[in-house]
């Protein structure tokens, strides 16, 4: 199996119920793509480099999920780009050790 990671940059203005919400279906979706997630972390809220959308916070998320299918990672991409409430995200395979 492939190990990969997701970072999920999500809107500051989301309520903790909508970024739990947000978290939940972002881990729905590697399910439903074949892969399993393995663990969440929760950096919290961050300052952005650079204002995005009017925004100078964040709240940042990282998701390390495996899975057998290569294109995995690409329909996770599809998706992300779409869902509201993500302002930026990167889908990265980690390395073999």
């Amino acid at each position: 199996m492939s190990k990969y990671e997701i970072a999920v940059v999500a809107s500051a203005k989301l309520e903790d119920e909508e970024r739990t919400a947000l978290i939940e279906k972002i881990k729905g979706l590697v399910e439903r793509f074949g892969g399993s997630v393995t663990s969440v972390d929760d950096w919290g809220k961050k300052r952005l480099a650079y204002e995005i959308q009017k925004m100078n916070e964040a709240y940042y998320y990282f998701i390390y999920f495996e899975s057998d299918d290569a294109n995995c990672p690409n329909e996770m991409e599809q998706q992300l780009r779409i869902m509201d409430g993500v302002i930026r995200y990167l889908v990265v395979r980690e390395d073999e050790e």
